[in-house]
């Protein structure tokens, strides 16, 4: 009995391990489209890695901005033109679960532009909503 209840255990230990590798190669997946959308000056796709809700928090330099709406009218204020988004890459610093469907990630961003390179660090909450990972929170400075 003892060995069964081990071997369960084990099962499902690999089971819950195998997942959150899946669950954070998914993760990256969006933020290197991320990458590639914001390269592009294409905010409406960037923005679609963003919770579309009224309840999504963005914080940066000049304060929150509440909802999906919102937050890409203030990327599209702050950015109008392809000199201003540059060349985004991240560079993740970690990626850890909350919960079961949810992780956050800290790290890096880095734009190379022709009008000054722009840098900082980033803190985004992920969570799985309707099959998708989307981003509910993002602070970045």
């Amino acid at each position: 009995m003892k060995k069964l209840i081990l071997s369960l255990l084990v099962v499902i230990c690999s089971c819950a391990s195998s997942n959150e590798e899946q669950d954070k190669k998914e993760i990256l997946a969006l933020m290197k489209h991320q990458e590639s959308d914001w390269s592009r000056h294409d905010l409406d796709c960037f923005m679609l890695g963003y919770w579309k809700s009224d309840s999504l928090k963005f914080q940066g330099k000049k304060g929150i901005t509440y909802g999906w709406k919102q937050t890409l009218e203030r990327y599209k204020k702050s950015y109008p033109y392809a000199e201003d988004t540059g060349k985004l890459k991240f560079k993740i610093r970690s990626i850890s679960r909350i919960e079961s469907n949810s992780y956050y990630v800290m790290g890096e961003y880095h734009l190379t532009r022709e009008v000054g390179n722009a840098d900082g660090i980033f803190m985004i909450i992920f969570k799985k909503i309707k099959g998708e990972w989307k981003i509910i929170a993002d602070t970045s400075c």
